[in-house]
């Protein structure tokens, strides 16, 4: 849930960057951003809800979860776009910026180095 509070950072980040061109844009970029949000949610809980299974039922399970996020994300874009009028640019730069803090915190994880000899291989920062 770290990547996730980094995602939701960002598209708050990205939504004060907006202002400059008005609440309108700020609430689109947030809109998206948070819609980003949403739907990591939506596949933490559902790939990894279910504890230990079988791989079969562990790779439906994140397929599912990843299905979901993006008709979490699409429904909410198209709501955005057509039924609140925000704007489109706005909307695709709090979309991308979810994206590629997902990706970044994703891979802010902590390395194992099997070849230092006072920790034993044990995980390093």
């Amino acid at each position: 849930m770290r990547a996730v509070s980094i995602q939701a950072l960002v598209a708050v980040l990205v939504a004060a960057v907006f202002l400059i061109q008005g609440p309108r844009a700020a609430l689109g970029a947030a809109v998206a951003g948070l819609a980003m949000v949403a739907g990591n949610v939506l596949v933490a809980n559902t790939a990894l809800g279910g504890g230990i299974q079988p791989a079969g039922a562990a790779l439906s399970r994140l397929i599912l979860g990843v299905a979901g996020k993006w008709l979490v994300v699409l429904v909410v874009f198209g709501v955005g776009l057509a039924a609140w009028r925000l704007p489109a640019l706005p909307m695709l730069a709090g979309l991308a910026a979810g994206v590629l803090a997902n990706l970044v915190a994703m891979n802010l994880r902590k390395t194992v180095n099997p070849s230092h000899k006072q920790t034993g291989g044990r995980i390093q920062s």
